[in-house]
């Protein structure tokens, strides 16, 4: 079958212009002589017009053109339907294509969208939010909302943001319930992760994989703010690795463990994010893998 791709952007996404960005898309890909349109996407997501597109022209490849964000909506809202997704990182920090080793350069990411090459990827559900990356409860989350509202985007407004944070972030109580166990803790913030980053290589589970089918937390708890930022600087450079929980979690700066599901109770309301974008919090979080949810060109 012939591939038929829709490249799909979102005009304000990351810092750069899209105008530029598009026409170098165009030009590349006509020279492939394959079968393509461009979409922008759709603020409110509703992708229904998309999905009569997809069955009734039987498009093969939807290729994402934007940032972690665009890719949530997108490949959550198409997650059901037979085609491949690619990313070509056009965002503020693009953690799932940086994690599925995706080129930050447009010639490189249009190469393995052209290779054909592609993995079932793993997804997840914080309650009723879809997410393919990262989310998490407290410090990054307020991160992200300090973001979203400042009139600059890019990885400069997003350092800025989290320096301003980091010196009266709160900690927050959290009860954390699996099969196998449950504690309480106090925590500057919670990742639920999918891909290995924040964004911009910026790690936070470095031994998370997209489809390993398990979900990778990260609990910073408590501290001295001197020792927490260290202890996240450690976290970050890979010398943690995934441990069994245990009961006693006392005297652990970060908790690092691997699982399929897990029930957050968010004692303290903690701000909630979504593979970046911040979302409404709530009392509590079921949270479980969603295995090979969609095939990732990479």
């Amino acid at each position: 079958m012939s591939r038929k791709i829709i490249y799909v952007y979102n005009p304000i996404s990351g810092s750069a212009t899209k105008a530029s960005l598009i026409k170098k898309i165009e030009t590349i890909t006509r020279a492939q002589n394959l079968h393509f349109e461009f979409l922008a996407t759709n603020a409110k997501g509703d992708y229904t017009l998309l999905k009569k597109k997809i069955e009734n022209e039987k498009i093969t490849d939807i290729v994402i053109v934007g940032g972690d964000g665009t890719v949530n909506q997108v490949t959550g809202s198409l997650r059901g339907y037979n085609v491949k997704f690619g990313i070509i990182p056009a965002g503020s920090g693009n953690g799932l294509a940086y994690t599925a080793g995706i080129p930050k350069n447009i010639d490189g990411a249009l190469q393995v969208i052209f290779s054909q090459d592609s993995k079932k990827t793993d997804a997840f559900m914080v309650g009723n939010y879809y997410a393919c990356m990262l989310s998490g409860l407290g410090f990054d989350a307020a991160v992200a909302y300090a973001f979203a509202m400042h009139p600059k985007r890019g990885l400069i407004t997003y350092l800025q943001q989290t320096l301003l944070h980091f010196f009266k972030a709160p900690a927050y109580r959290f009860e954390i319930v699996m099969d196998e166990c449950s504690f309480f803790t106090d925590a500057y913030f919670i990742s639920i992760a999918n891909s290995n980053q924040f964004g911009n290589n910026v790690t936070i589970a470095p031994k998370a994989k997209l489809n390993d089918g398990l979900l990778d937390i990260v609990i910073v708890q408590k501290m001295h703010k001197a020792k927490l930022l260290l202890a996240v600087l450690k976290q970050i450079h890979g010398i943690n690795n995934p441990q069994q929980v245990v009961k006693n979690i006392s005297g652990k700066t970060i908790l690092y463990f691997q699982t399929t599901a897990l029930t957050i109770k968010n004692l303290d309301h903690a701000p909630l994010h979504i593979d970046g974008d911040p979302c409404k919090t709530a009392d509590e979080f079921n949270i479980k893998i969603l295995k090979d949810c969609f095939e990732l060109l990479q």
